[in-house]
């Protein structure tokens, strides 16, 4: 028998052991879950001891045995891959039914939904010409449920066996918004190394226990007692035909001879501050036949009781609150520096690991952790972070040899190469320190190729990380000596700016074309935030090319910003909608944002809400935006147009090039302009000429030097921008004139003479 174990992601290697551990074959790990293959006993053992798994489902097969599989390419042959299976074998006319539906790298089947339904017409018509009956459908209360996965052209069956999600236990009687699934907790008690019932297993402490599912599924796996135990009629395959009872009531009494059996269980600890929370978390432990191995506290972490303080050491295993059950954004700060300032005072020679669904949080905790873990709690992205807490003594010795380390490296000498890049950077940053503190500036351009030999641009943000983007050298230089040069720019950075080498990253910037620039290079996942304008956004230094903010384009957008209120905005070639944040910051009507891309359009949405804006005036398109221009009638007040040197969308048969096509792009463009209104267009490409008959038609004004900002003055091709609007307005809006003087630039000792001049 073929099962798949679906499971949330970054989990599967857990529910893979646990299929090993019960006596499976053949275990592969894939996209969602784990595939593996046993005999009915391993079926029902798994459902009734899996505790990380959300379903189980049996791969079904076709009636006719090696026939081979029909090609999905359309909804006909997607009924046909559905008739071809055996369903006879696994309900009856007279049993209720339901299908679910999944697909992946099928374009043709724009809803899953309208897949389910073929599926369930294949089944009832099988079953009406195999028994002259139809069977009916139920929704939600079916005999039996069949699951559709359509993977490219594949398409596979599956009856869920486990029915109803594996996650709910039964031990459950009241609810919150911020409860953690019950499998999530497992999984999240298991990354801590907590995980088989052992006399050699220390205290466990959760001080933010809330319901108190982490020491309840704690106690489960202390206790040896299988998590499917306290509701064994709640299985999708007990009505099912091939159901063997006598099977499953073996695989139960094992259970429960198990359970009977005496465990060294360690002593496990809840508190909450809130007593009502204890009272609930009581009631479910006692449901789930835990609550003698349990015990709760109504205590403060902030302000615990010497009492309250375990006697040996442990671990602390928590998912303490990230914002749905604290007040202001300041409370929750200052959670979390408490909490960073309790586990050195009161649990030196303890682990701790902490689960938390805002990252920037744990910053707060002013400790680093040791590993962390990507987990989900539905679609919440969760980090687990994993720290070892220790005595003071040996912590004050640590930091000291740390500190050591550190004074020797930065007083070691640089070779001669990398001393004279380390004192270019130094000047940059004293001729920098007067703007960035004026302008609040956190994020900027430190060094641009400024040496011919170390060719790279270092970009600091929030003086915590350096992203090293290093331009591919040419063939004439030695790969030798290139990947020389760049160690000792990397060396050169991490002197001038006394950040650690963990917080450097580097990437290879290579002339991009097409798309290239919206791919993929990595999957760490791990996002951080910076400010900018008084603004949050969202950056990754490891997986893409750009981090998610292009700095040059500082000054656009905070012109923007101050150009936005009471205007309608349209974000064109959108990136991470950094544009669109300043202009909903600056009081827009409406935003409309634009990107062929899902993935940063997502960002866009993520930057969006971490700046408190959502709801109905902001909206988002996942489309090619000349595409998106021909189709769309709408008027916008302000429209920023930043499109790439060259691309090639996959909704149009033809590509763009920015020099040949940036006429009738904006052209296209200014149609959804009102009277009005102010195109702001910008674009990188170093040899770009602006079509002399826009001027024609249009009153343009170039504001390419206002524009970059002085971090980037050392490279006066990073970007060239223009305000464009129709030929019948008679006067320049006020905010335009205050946001983007004409200056004029002076490169001599790359020094800039900032004295404006009037538009």
């Amino acid at each position: 028998m073929k099962f798949f174990a679906q499971t949330a992601a970054n989990i599967n290697d857990i529910t893979a052991s646990e299929a090993r551990d019960m006596g499976a074959d053949k275990v592969k790990l894939v996209p969602g879950g784990v595939q593996f293959t046993g005999d009915l006993a391993l079926g029902y053992r798994f459902c009734l001891w899996s505790r990380t798994a959300s379903r189980l489902l049996l791969e079904l097969s076709p009636a006719v045995e090696g026939r081979a599989p029909v090609s999905v390419v359309n909804k006909d042959t997607l009924y046909d891959a559905a008739y071809a299976i055996a369903w006879d074998e696994h309900m009856s006319p007279d049993m209720t039914f339901a299908v679910t539906a999944t697909a992946t790298k099928a374009g043709w089947l724009k809803n899953s939904q309208f897949g389910a339904l073929r599926v369930k017409d294949a089944i009832v018509d099988y079953m009406r010409h195999k028994f002259q009956e139809r069977p009916d459908v139920d929704a939600k209360h079916a005999d039996v449920i069949f699951h559709m996965h359509l993977n490219g052209k594949q398409a596979l069956f599956y009856l869920v066996f486990s029915g109803q999600g594996m996650h709910k236990r039964g031990y459950r009687i009241h609810q919150s918004e911020a409860m953690l699934k019950e499998h999530l907790a497992a999984a999240v008690i298991m990354r801590s190394g907590f995980k088989k019932p052992s006399p050699d297993i220390a205290a466990l402490l959760d001080p933010f226990a809330g319901m108190g599912t982490i020491p309840i599924e704690a106690a489960m796996i202390a206790a040896d007692i299988a998590p499917g135990l306290l509701n064994t009629s709640r299985f999708g395959f007990e009505k099912w035909p091939n159901h063997v009872p006598a099977i499953w009531k073996g695989i139960i009494d094992e259970a429960e001879a198990r359970k009977l059996q005496e465990h060294t269980v360690p002593p496990i600890h809840a508190w909450d501050r809130e007593s009502e929370f204890i009272t609930y978390a009581q009631e479910h432990a006692e449901k789930a036949g835990v609550a003698a191995y349990i015990t709760f506290a109504v205590q403060d972490f902030t302000r615990i009781h010497e009492e309250f303080l375990p006697d040996i050491n442990g671990m602390i295993i928590t998912d303490p609150p990230y914002g749905m059950r604290m007040g202001s954004e300041f409370q929750i700060h200052d959670l979390y520096k408490q909490m960073g300032e309790q586990f050195p005072k009161n649990f030196p020679g303890w682990s701790a690991h902490v689960l938390c669904g805002d990252e920037e949080l744990l910053n707060d905790l002013q400790l680093r952790p040791s590993t962390t873990n990507i987990l989900y709690n539905g679609p919440i992205k969760c980090v687990l972070a994993h720290y070892e807490i220790f005595d003071s003594t040996t912590r004050d010795s640590m930091i000291k040899k740390a500190e050591d380390r550190k004074a020797a490296r930065l007083t070691a000498p640089l070779d001669e190469r990398s001393e004279m890049c380390a004192n270019r950077m130094k000047k940059n940053r004293r001729m920098l320190k007067a703007y960035l503190k004026r302008e609040e500036v956190s994020c900027y351009r430190l060094y641009d190729a400024d040496i011919p030999e170390f060719s790279a641009a270092v970009d600091v943000y929030e003086n915590r990380w350096v992203h090293v983007q290093e331009y591919a050298p040419p063939k004439t230089i030695d790969p030798r000596r290139a990947e020389s040069n760049l160690k000792g720019l990397i060396d050169a950075v991490n002197r001038v700016t006394d950040i650690d080498y963990s917080n450097i990253f580097v990437k290879q910037r290579k002339q991009q074309k097409g798309s290239d620039q919206y791919e993929k290079i990595g999957t760490k996942g791990q996002n951080y935030i910076i400010h900018e304008h008084g603004l949050k956004f969202l950056v990754n230094f490891s997986d893409y090319i750009d981090t998610g903010i292009f700095l040059d384009h500082r000054p656009t957008r905070k012109l923007i910003k101050e150009m936005a209120d009471n205007c309608r905005f349209l974000n064109l070639f959108a990136y991470t909608g950094t544009a669109t944040v300043h202009a909903a910051a600056g009081g827009a009507l409406s935003t409309v944002t634009v990107d062929s891309s899902a993935t940063y359009l997502k960002w866009a949405e993520e930057n969006m809400r971490l700046n408190g804006y959502g709801g109905m005036n902001h909206f988002y398109y996942k489309s090619d935006c000349i595409t998106w221009l021909q189709s769309n009638k709408d008027q916008f007040d302000l429209i920023f147009l930043d499109p790439p040197t060259f691309s090639n969308s996959k909704s149009r048969k033809d590509s763009f090039d920015v020099q040949q096509d940036h006429r009738g792009l904006i052209m296209l463009a200014m149609r959804h302009l009102t009277p009005n209104g102010t195109l702001i267009f910008s674009n990188n490409f170093r040899k770009f000429v602006l079509d002399a008959r826009l001027e024609q038609q249009y009153l343009i004004e170039e504001i390419t030097d206002a524009s970059i900002p002085e971090d980037f003055v050392r490279n006066q091709k990073i970007h060239r921008c223009w305000l464009i609007r129709p030929k019948h307005v008679i006067k320049v809006p006020s905010a335009a004139k205050r946001a983007v003087p004409a200056r004029k630039i002076k490169l001599k000792k790359q020094i800039r003479d900032e004295k404006p001049q009037e538009v």
